[in-house]
């Protein structure tokens, strides 16, 4: 049986060390968040954001609530300071020592408590503009874009510092979706002079902190990953089967953790089996698990996606079966 605590096993993982066993990753983990920040929201999640966008649901309720993809708020990047005002969330030091203590009340001290402003600046950008008209600004009017992310960021970075002060995590967060399932939805060039500076800040505010960090961004996302790693970003999740995980691993080894569900369910055939299906998370495995610097995504692995199909989710049972067989066994 294991002598540490999942958060002191993840904490080796993230301090680039060598697990006691496969850690598990939750990107649901912490209670390092601001209420404030969600905006007017209904009980499902809808209602408008802090900035006055629409969160919709989709019309078959399956996916998270989002950014509404119509009817956006800003029509001319070069109009933004008029469109765009920073909430005042009337957080002052009391508010934010309540918050934080009613945080810490909660915390479960054998998993690790994360947490971060939230804010990435590519969702936001498209959130205000959608992709045509947001990506469309990038190229035509970069540093009106520019301003606006350095206004939105001073905004985050700010919350971020509190977060950091008052709720002491062991852990800091950050994610900002830059990329789809088979490619990025900017060039390197343009996340390097537009989106880095903005996510730069962010992880700073960690390593003034001494802090580990993750990074959430599905999609093919290994472009970017030196910018990362050079930010000082220490686990990134959701790793997706588009990226080449053996070049990663060797390439990085336990400086950079990379965090998946296995083997993704929905790139398999329709007619593959069980058998199939436990053979190809074995392997999976053995590619990304030894040596260290691999977590499992236990949302992934612990209960269905709601997107995904019944057969799928099957898969994922099979997956994680395959997991708990090695969790505890596979580095002694």
């Amino acid at each position: 049986m294991p002598t540490l605590s999942v958060k002191e096993n993840f904490m080796r993982l993230m301090n680039g060390e060598m697990p006691e066993y496969i850690p598990i990753y939750n990107m649901m983990w912490g209670g390092a968040s601001v209420r404030a920040l969600m905006g007017t929201r209904n009980p499902d999640g809808t209602g408008k954001s802090i900035w006055g966008v629409d969160i919709v649901q989709d019309s078959g309720g399956i996916l998270p609530p989002m950014s509404r993809t119509s009817e956006f708020i800003l029509k001319d990047i070069t109009k933004w300071r008029d469109v765009i005002k920073a909430p005042d969330l009337q957080l002052d030091a009391s508010a934010w020592e309540a918050m934080a203590k009613e945080a810490n009340d909660n915390r479960n001290p054998d998993l690790p408590f994360g947490g971060g402003p939230g804010g990435g600046p590519f969702q936001l950008l498209v959130g205000f503009m959608g992709f045509t008209e947001g990506l469309s600004a990038c190229f035509e009017e970069p540093e009106e874009v520019k301003a606006l992310l350095d206004y939105l960021c001073d905004f985050y970075e700010d919350i971020g510092k509190n977060i950091v002060h008052y709720y002491k995590p062991d852990y800091g967060s950050f994610g900002d979706d830059i990329a789809h399932e088979r490619n990025p939805f900017v060039s390197l060039e343009m996340f390097q002079d537009i989106f880095a500076p903005y996510w730069r800040r962010i992880y700073k505010i960690y390593l003034d902190a001494d802090l580990r960090s993750t990074h959430h961004n599905c999609g093919h996302f290994e472009l970017f990953l030196d910018d990362l790693v050079d930010m000082g970003a220490n686990l990134w999740e959701p790793a997706q089967d588009s990226n080449d995980y053996a070049a990663i691993k060797a390439k990085y080894g336990r400086k950079l953790a990379i965090c998946n569900g296995g083997p993704d369910p929905r790139m398999m055939p329709n007619d593959v089996t069980e058998e199939e299906v436990r053979a190809r998370t074995r392997a999976f495995f053995d590619v990304l698990a030894p040596g260290g610097g691999y977590a499992i995504f236990e949302f992934d692995g612990a209960v269905g996606v709601p997107s995904f199909r019944n057969e799928e989710n099957q898969r994922i049972g099979w997956i994680y079966d395959e997991f708990l067989k090695i969790q505890y066994t596979y580095y002694q």
